[in-house]
């Protein structure tokens, strides 16, 4: 039986080598099934307190965990690759709101809520981005599809589940207001510490 010393280590290998987010069935799988899922979350609290205070997090998204840089060296990181930060429109960032916080929305419910007409390029992109996908239809008439985020989307932005997402009075009196600046970027906090899942 491998010691829980060695099995820390071969975890914190695969976090630091992997781009991924890594489940603990992935965990499991290095062990064939061998560990108990109860260790593996107790060695990956370990981890956590052991990185405290280091220059990466350990921290718990969606599909896993996974390290991550801290927020306070993003703007260094940004430097080495400013091409591959992508910047979306003020419209682009509202449709992304609104799906995250009204979802399941159809392109209907968007535009009511926007006033405005919806660009299909808006939700191209969200959807290219795998930030949004197509979870089915509303059974009114005409069938539309429904929109709503993906673990990607929770990936992205550092987040477990959607219960994790800011109360919105909290978005509005953020940095993040996009009532300012029709251009106002938003770069997801994890775009500069991790590899796109879908390179």
């Amino acid at each position: 039986m491998v010691e829980d010393n060695k099995i820390k280590q071969i975890i914190e290998v695969a976090l630091l080598t992997n781009s991924q987010p890594l489940s603990i069935d992935d965990f499991q799988k290095m062990f064939d099934k061998n560990i108990e899922r109860s260790t593996i979350r107790m060695l990956l609290d370990e981890i956590q307190q052991d990185w405290q205070d280091k220059s990466l997090d350990l921290v718990q998204v969606a599909h896993g965990y996974r390290f991550q840089s801290k927020v306070e060296f993003s703007e260094f990181l940004k430097k080495l690759n400013p091409d591959r930060v992508p910047k979306y429109s003020r419209a682009v960032l509202e449709v992304l709101a609104i799906i995250a916080y009204r979802q399941p929305v159809t392109r209907g419910d968007i535009e009511k809520i926007r006033g405005v007409s919806l660009n299909p390029n808006s939700l191209k992109q969200l959807i290219e981005r795998e930030w949004v996908d197509i979870i089915g239809q509303k059974e009114v008439p005409g069938r539309p599809s429904l929109y709503a985020t993906t673990k990607y989307f929770l990936d992205d932005f550092g987040l477990k589940s959607l219960s994790q997402l800011p109360e919105y009075k909290e978005l509005e009196n953020s940095d993040l207001n996009l009532s300012n600046n029709e251009e106002n970027p938003l770069e997801s906090p994890q775009e500069v510490s991790n590899l796109n899942h879908s390179e």
